[in-house]
């Protein structure tokens, strides 16, 4: 049996790799300047480069497409986390609040800062995921004091919370911004509704600790993760630190959401359908869920992205809004399937 899923897991990872490199194709070659598959091997290669190909390429569509994937990757690992951690099939970063509420600290860094800081600097760049980081950590807080009942979390509570918070940390976010200049205005309305249009170099570079350490260390626990749908008193008479170990992974789960949203806004859905899927098609052992998870999230956002730059060209479609699309008849299905 065990042998039976491990090549079901190869199958459906290799399948997920075919996908992604499908949509890196048509993203490389695709858009506004149309390149063949033999110009972006040359250009890729250094081989005869030409200045306006090594434009297209390096500046706009693969920092583009890797920070996509990195985006996906992440937000997949976090939603697999927050719904073995949660017991809950409909948790998600972007429900529960914690988009919102590093999405509100990261509009409060653009409006304290604004004429004062480069926003695609280096030290604004570096910056902005610490200040999601603790705009996630309150709405996290937030929800843990209000969702639990008789000193346990409560998954029916945890939803409602969650969206509460969520749009009271909307609300926030929604007055900051009218309150800045027009300039300032017009790239935070941008950036919430969740754009990797703006992608660069620097933006890749500041994704990538957060995924070296965090992901990592989620991998490790993948087996408490598994232990975790078990209730509270069981898992604790099998020597696991509950409160510890659930810590440690939401606070993962939180580094993760807050350095995408602080590159590309509230991208919401990927956490909720990724795992989804992979349960689906890989079974229910953490192992396998958490990274064919990521890899579902790096498809749907590549894939999104592709769609929104290309369905209305020349005008772009912010990739949140691509995924929202598909998303919420998708939750609103889960709602109708949980109640049977």
């Amino acid at each position: 049996m065990d042998s039976s899923m491990g090549r079901r897991f190869w199958t459906v990872a290799i399948a997920c790799l075919s996908v992604i490199a499908i949509a890196l194709y048509l993203s490389l070659t695709n858009g506004t300047f149309d390149m063949s598959v033999l110009d972006v091997v040359r250009t890729l290669l250094r081989l005869n480069p030409t200045s306006e190909h090594d434009l297209v390429v390096f500046e706009f569509r693969l920092p583009r497409i890797v920070l996509g994937a990195l985006i996906g990757f992440s937000l997949g690992v976090a939603g697999a986390v927050i719904q073995g951690v949660t017991r809950n099939g409909l948790a998600d970063p972007g429900i529960l609040g914690i988009n919102a509420g590093a999405g509100m600290a990261v509009v409060l860094f653009m409006f304290l800062f604004q004429g004062q800081l480069n926003t695609t600097g280096w030290l604004a760049v570096m910056t902005m995921p610490m200040y999601g980081l603790v705009g996630g950590l309150m709405a996290t807080s937030i929800i843990y004091m209000f969702a639990r009942h008789r000193g346990r979390l409560d998954p029916q509570r945890l939803i409602l919370v969650g969206i509460a918070v969520a749009s009271g940390f909307g609300a926030v976010t929604m007055y900051v911004s009218l309150k800045m200049n027009p300039n300032d205005f017009e790239m935070a309305a941008v950036w919430m509704a969740g754009s990797i249009y703006s992608a660069n170099w620097k933006f890749v570079i500041t994704m990538l600790p957060w995924l070296i350490v965090l992901v990592p260390i989620v991998w490790i626990r993948a087996h408490i993760l598994d232990l975790f749908q078990l209730d509270d008193s069981s898992v604790g008479s099998l020597g696991v630190a509950t409160e510890r170990e659930r810590n440690i992974l939401l606070l993962c789960c939180i580094g993760l959401v807050s350095a995408s949203v602080a590159v590309s806004g509230s991208i919401g859905f990927v956490g909720l359908i990724a795992p989804h899927l992979a349960r689906r098609l890989v079974g229910m052992q953490h192992r396998r869920i958490i990274p064919i998870s990521g890899l579902t999230g790096t498809a749907m956002v590549v894939i999104g992205d592709f769609i929104g730059k290309t369905i209305f060209a020349p005008a772009q479609l912010a990739v949140g809004i691509v995924i929202s699309i598909i998303g919420v008849p998708y939750f609103v299905y889960l709602l109708i399937r949980s109640k049977r």
